[in-house]
């Protein structure tokens, strides 16, 4: 390359951000503190790809992004950095995603990680960083985070979304409540994309509101931070903010006057066996539960390509190679796989 050309190219590379330092509030000390930033992403569905390509295309210094799953067709309607040729190789999304981030920005050093995040995986990849960003699928991995976070002092940022709703809370170590004051213990059950659907405007809402607050903590201004847990539904046009302070506990084993972490400990880890001489995984919960297999049933009725059958103690999904059968205590067995990650996205897909 020529001399004045490549000095055009640098040019026009220092103009790459000047639209965001124009923006008084954040400006250009923003823009360098986000520069020596390190984000850890949980997560690479939609959320975590809407989360990666914003602060990507924003430089953000290194991005990290953690996903056991590969890219399905269902992946492409809102998982907005896949394309058709994902799906038609099965590419592990982190993979897919850090691909696309590369062309996107080749100043921002990204990582893929290919993994279950466990304890120990989450260890090694919370060192050097300044903010977690939560995109995964599962309450067993979000308090996980959580006492992690607590544990190493890194701020991080809810999300969750299905259907047409949306909810997001930032985390401040020390300062706000934390997740294990606002839920107390996993909640098991509920809707999922799988079985509630999921239309992309509330993905796009939830990874809105989490990139802004990440933009106000990583650029160095905290005062702004919105301090409250957001909640919105974009099908019913409504709108929540919910002051939550008064609900941080001097007794959370998480964050209270004196920690333990508990999500940290094996008692706390969701128990998995691969049962012998059978092409099978049980999943047991952290937490005793007892299920409603009837609402379970019908929740299930709604998977395409599925045949759902009940009997008094248990309901059974096929779909597939894979059957997934569930117990009213919350224990499962996914029949069709030896894969102790494969089974635990299953479990998550249709339980959360």
């Amino acid at each position: 390359m020529m001399a004045a050309e490549k000095s055009g190219v640098e040019g026009m590379k220092s103009d790459r951000y000047s639209r965001q330092e124009r923006f008084a509030p954040f400006g250009r000390a923003g823009q360098r503190r986000l520069a020596s930033s390190h984000v850890l992403i949980i997560g690479a569905g939609a959320l975590g790809t809407g989360i990666a390509e914003t602060l990507v295309r924003a430089g953000v210094g290194t991005v990290s992004i953690v996903d056991r799953d590969y890219v399905e067709w269902s992946n492409l309607q809102r998982q907005q950095l896949f394309q058709e040729s994902d799906a038609v190789e099965r590419c592990p999304k982190a993979v897919a995603a850090q691909r696309r981030l590369r062309d996107i920005n080749s100043e921002t050093v990204i990582h893929a990680h290919v993994l279950d995040v466990g304890v120990e995986e989450l260890e090694a990849l919370i060192q050097g960083v300044d903010l977690m960003m939560d995109a995964t699928d599962n309450f067993e991995t979000r308090l996980l985070m959580n006492d992690m976070a607590l544990k190493h002092h890194i701020p991080w940022i809810y999300g969750g979304c299905v259907g047409s709703y949306g909810v997001t809370y930032t985390i401040l170590p020390g300062q706000t409540p934390c997740l294990h004051c606002l839920l107390g213990t996993v909640p098991f059950g509920g809707e999922t994309c799988d079985t509630a659907g999921i239309i992309p405007q509330a993905v796009q809402m939830v990874t809105a509101n989490q990139t802004a607050e990440a933009f106000k903590l990583l650029g160095g201004y905290p005062k702004e931070l919105r301090g409250k847990l957001l909640s919105f539904d974009v099908w019913r046009n409504e709108y929540t903010a919910i002051s939550v302070h008064s609900l941080k506990k001097a007794d959370c084993p998480s964050c209270g006057n004196h920690p333990t972490y508990p999500y940290l400990s094996a008692s706390h880890r969701q128990k998995t066996d691969v049962l012998c001489g059978r092409d099978t995984v049980q999943i047991r919960p952290v937490q005793p539960t007892q299920l409603n297999l009837n609402e379970l049933a019908d929740r299930l009725a709604s998977v395409e390509a599925g045949k759902v059958e009940q009997n008094p103690f248990l309901v059974s999904l096929s779909t597939g190679m894979l059957r997934l059968v569930v117990f009213a205590d919350g224990r499962a067995l996914i029949h069709g796989t030896k894969d102790v990650s494969e089974a635990k996205s299953i479990y998550h897909r249709y339980l959360g």
